[in-house]
């Protein structure tokens, strides 16, 4: 497994509590990287030789703004390319996103704010027009990301003809339990392959403040504080590994049936199915199939 980029979950918290939400952020959830975490986190990745990106999202990063700036300084150090995810809470207007993204400047090669109905009461909020403002000013390469709302987008509509510059609802974490009956629902045995990760090869992981290095949230290859991440992405066999060997041989359909794990009828989507069977292996999977945080459990 040759890696390009990670993608530091900084925090389990975040300002809002957003029902499309696949990692449950809240600000009641527990989980957040320090400045020693980070620093073994980008040695290790220097030591891979392969990776080129350093993202910093959530959660909501701005959320612990001292250690996120002095992390994305150190990345860039490094030799890193760096991105950040961000709701862009802190915009009220032009002069406050300006102070929050200054330090920013020169350091960051792609800001992304999210902003979409699941955020906010306006597609793109006040905030994110300040947030996007301000990054231009200051010379930050900007994009939005916006998830539309299932109401907007006819069920089984390809991800191309989706409202221009939105993307879908994938039904997982807290999607799964909020959003997944607002959608029409199809037999469990349709979903036989994994739509949205490349298990084999997978270009980008995610890491969280336990150490845990996910392919897919809540699908741990490992934590960082127990084998180096160099090792992790040596050894990972993606058809050795209990869970994306079964996703890799048939979809969320093939790990319902290996594991004998009575589904319910139907589902809203892969995604649905996978974390539903998954949420009923963790006590059979309790080191892959984790962290709590990422299964509501906070």
């Amino acid at each position: 497994m040759q890696l390009s980029g990670i993608h530091l979950l900084l925090t389990y918290q975040c300002t809002q509590e957003c029902d499309h939400c696949f990692v449950w952020g809240s600000p009641n959830q527990s989980g957040t990287m320090g400045l020693r975490d980070i620093g073994e986190i980008l040695e290790q990745a220097s030591q891979t030789g392969t990776i080129e990106w350093i993202y910093f999202e959530g959660g909501e990063p701005f959320l612990f703004y001292a250690v996120m700036v002095e992390g994305i300084r150190q990345a860039a150090e490094l030799g890193f390319k760096v991105g950040v995810v961000t709701n862009g809470y802190f915009a009220n207007d032009l002069v406050d996103a300006l102070e929050n993204l200054r330090p920013l400047a020169g350091l960051v090669q792609d800001l992304s704010v999210s902003s979409d109905l699941f955020h906010y009461d306006q597609k793109i909020s006040r905030q994110s027009k300040w947030t996007i403002a301000a990054a231009d000013q200051l010379g930050i390469p900007i994009g939005v990301i916006s998830i539309a709302q299932s109401d907007q987008v006819e069920d089984d509509q390809a991800s191309s003809e989706l409202p221009v510059g939105e993307a879908e609802v994938m039904y997982r974490g807290r999607a799964a339990e909020k959003l997944a009956t607002r959608k029409a629902l199809h037999p469990w045995e349709k979903f036989t392959e994994c739509p949205y990760e490349d298990l084999r090869e997978p270009s980008r992981v995610h890491l969280d403040p336990l150490g845990h290095v996910h392919i897919c949230q809540g699908i741990s290859l490992g934590n960082i504080y127990k084998t180096c991440l160099m090792d992790i992405c040596n050894q990972y066999d993606p058809e050795m590994h209990p869970i994306t060997s079964a996703l890799i041989a048939g979809g969320p359909a093939e790990l319902t049936r290996r594991y004998g794990v009575m589904p319910q009828r139907t589902y809203a989507d892969a995604c649905h199915l996978c974390y539903e069977t998954r949420l009923k292996l963790r006590d059979r999977f309790a080191s892959i199939l984790a962290p709590d945080q990422v299964y509501g459990v906070y």
